[in-house]
């Protein structure tokens, strides 16, 4: 069967679905809504079903790839959860002098599910030390689903979480094997963790955030590292609030490209959900990596 992509959808249903995943409605408010656009024997269960994430036919880099190590690590959180738990990757040949920059991973609202392990391969394959914190630790952590991982995502006190996320890049910095030079990606919501991570601390090297909403416009000023920032250009709940930060930062002299990609939909870069745009995922792909190095490597 040919793989959907989101021609195959009806824009409104789209912008349905993205309401369903941000929290906006629940389950039955999205089946409800979505029945007007089950034809031709589809059920709103099944465009549902057809919407939603299929890890294992999307993974880039499999689990036990032998190229890649990995392993799970708690990291302390003081003033925040108190421990959250981190997917770290690295290449298993380590490079000559054994240190490597590190990137700071940050998954969608649904904590850290196989997709954001795929993502932290990846980065690991490019020669960097990925830790992919998982938000929903002090709630159990991912629990396999992505219905029960978006209702207990609503659960967390978003002031400790952002503490655990500050508390993983500290432990990134401090690890021996790195070289205690730092960036920060994240999609929708870990783009917008991505954009905190900026404001908050003045050594990161680099952000790339993902179609994540931004700080307040007052944060603008404290951004230090340097911003690559990525639209889907049919996406009104994050593009609106980007004329203001915009400004905001133009008026602090902070640097930043920002990028829109045309005809996507919120999520164009995860390939594991219709919405994924192959070429746009591609050509920010490799805008990512390419900042990364410039901004890394030192």
């Amino acid at each position: 069967m040919p793989r959907l992509t989101a021609a195959d959808f009806d824009q409104e249903l789209l912008i349905l679905f993205d309401a369903y995943v941000h929290g906006d409605i629940d389950r039955r408010a999205f089946l409800d809504r979505a029945s007007k656009f089950a034809v031709g024997g589809l059920t709103a269960a099944g465009l549902l079903a057809a919407l939603s994430p299929d890890f294992a036919n999307a993974q880039v880099i499999p689990a036990g790839d032998p190229r890649v190590k990995t392993e799970t690590v708690n990291v302390a959180s003081p003033q925040g959860y108190g421990t959250i738990k981190v997917y770290v990757a690295q290449p298993a040949v380590p490079p000559p002098g054994g240190r490597l920059p590190g990137v700071l991973v940050v998954h969608e609202n649904r904590g850290l599910n196989p997709h954001i392990e795929d993502i932290a391969r990846r980065l690991a394959l490019e020669g960097y030390l990925a830790f992919a914190p998982d938000a929903l630790t002090p709630l159990g952590g991912y629990p396999g689903d992505e219905d029960k991982a978006r209702a207990l995502f609503a659960q967390l006190d978003q002031a400790k979480t952002r503490q655990d996320f500050l508390a993983t890049a500290a432990a990134i910095k401090a690890r021996p094997d790195g070289t205690g030079r730092i960036g920060a990606v994240g999609f929708c919501y870990g783009g917008g963790i991505a954009h905190m991570l900026a404001t908050e601390l003045p050594d990161l090297a680099a952000a790339v955030p993902y179609y994540g909403n931004h700080p307040p416009v007052e944060a603008a000023a404290k951004v230090k590292a340097p911003l690559l920032i990525h639209f889907a250009a049919v996406d009104e709940r994050i593009n609106a609030a980007w004329p203001a930060y915009e400004a905001a930062l133009k008026a602090a002299g902070a640097r930043y490209m920002a990028h829109l990609y045309a005809g996507t939909q919120h999520g164009f870069n995860n390939d594991t959900t219709p919405r994924f745009d192959a070429a746009a995922a591609r050509l920010s792909w490799d805008r990512t990596l390419a900042f990364f190095k410039q901004h890394l490597a030192a």
